[in-house]
């Protein structure tokens, strides 16, 4: 029995211990594992090679993806169903595992419904699959963060300075949240609360009226700011398109900042940590997670569990429904942002 596994979408932490987890797993059920190269691309464009123990050994530690990845969508591609099909059918493959998140799963979702043996793995920093109390990569790019926060808060205070540390969360703050919580922060803006610019200068100069130097301002790239006089709410892109033709975020930080300085006449920087927050090598609790739900996803396909996606709940690695953990996004719930907010100041 011939399985193919693919990585799409943003690389992440991870990757690499799913795939190894999933290639030695298959030798206890006698498949013989076939690595996709750059996602779904991998099928569209039968682009493809044999995993096996001596190519995944040395990866576990290793970031980004050995598979090779890309946001490269099949029903956005003309007949892109019909050519995952034929190919399927051409290299005999009796199932797909598929890891990767919102966007990679979505298709996932869809293809199952078509009838193809698909199973998931959920992939993403920003820790937003419904269905999973976590996704690996989350943690390492939360430790990430959090250490970016702890090294800005000694120069902060050096320099008697605000200091704006805009991390990823394209449509939910997670990554702000906890990074915020862990470091100390002393306001957070996130995706599911518009920010209030006026309200963030007027709680920061209370902040140094009552004897504090500095301020540490936490922001997630896709926080909404709201701006004028009618306090109209705007995403802040780049005005170019990514790969799956979305808005390309980017400088919310930069308004943030300006906007604190010009409020408060506070001096005033902005720290943009990008994609140093998917680069490098996954914290233990990413290896561990990352290697249960490779070793579920190749138990899911023995047990011909297709439609569905490993998934942790609680300390248990369990099976999901596709459709369920692509539904909606999970947000940040306001019970939880307001136990960060009791130490804003």
């Amino acid at each position: 029995m011939k399985v193919a596994v693919l990585t799409g979408g943003g690389d992440c932490p991870g990757l690499n211990a799913v795939i190894r987890a999933v290639v030695r797993r298959a030798s206890a059920h006698g498949f013989e594992m076939m690595g996709l190269r750059d996602g779904w691309k991998g099928l569209l464009e039968d682009n493809h090679f044999r995993l096996t123990r001596e190519t995944t050994s040395g990866i576990l530690h290793r970031g980004g993806t050995i598979l090779g990845t890309s946001r490269v969508n099949p029903f956005k591609v003309e007949n892109g169903l019909e050519k995952v099909k034929r190919a399927i059918e051409r290299n005999d493959i009796h199932a797909v595992i598929a890891i990767g998140g919102e966007g990679t799963l979505s298709a996932a979702t869809r293809m199952a419904k078509e009838g193809l043996r698909i199973v998931g793995v959920p992939k993403t920093i920003d820790n937003d699959l419904n269905g999973t109390d976590f996704t690996f990569g989350f943690d390492t790019a939360v430790t990430i963060a959090t250490e970016a926060i702890d090294r800005l808060h000694s120069t902060a205070e050096s320099h008697k300075r605000v200091i704006v540390c805009e991390v990823m969360g394209r449509h939910v703050g997670w990554i702000a949240t906890y990074a915020g919580m862990a470091g100390g922060a002393d306001v957070i803006l996130v995706p599911e609360v518009p920010a209030d610019l006026v309200r963030v200068a007027e709680h920061i100069k209370h902040r140094h009226s009552t004897g504090r130097s500095f301020s540490i301002v936490v922001v997630a790239e896709g926080t909404r700011i709201k701006a004028g006089e009618d306090q109209q709410e705007h995403l802040v892109t780049s005005g170019a398109l990514d790969e799956a033709g979305r808005p390309r975020l980017g400088g919310v930080g930069a308004i943030v900042a300006n906007e604190i300085e010009r409020r408060t006449g506070y001096e005033t920087r902005v720290s943009v940590l990008g994609h140093i927050q998917r680069g490098g090598a996954p914290t233990a609790h990413d290896r561990v997670l990352a290697t249960r739900f490779g070793v579920h996803a190749c138990d899911m396909v023995a047990r011909g569990e297709f439609g569905k996606m490993a998934a942790l709940r609680g300390n248990e690695i369990v099976s999901v429904d596709l459709s369920e953990a692509t539904r909606e996004l999970k947000k940040v719930p306001q019970e939880f942002f307001e136990v960060a907010q009791v130490f804003f100041g």
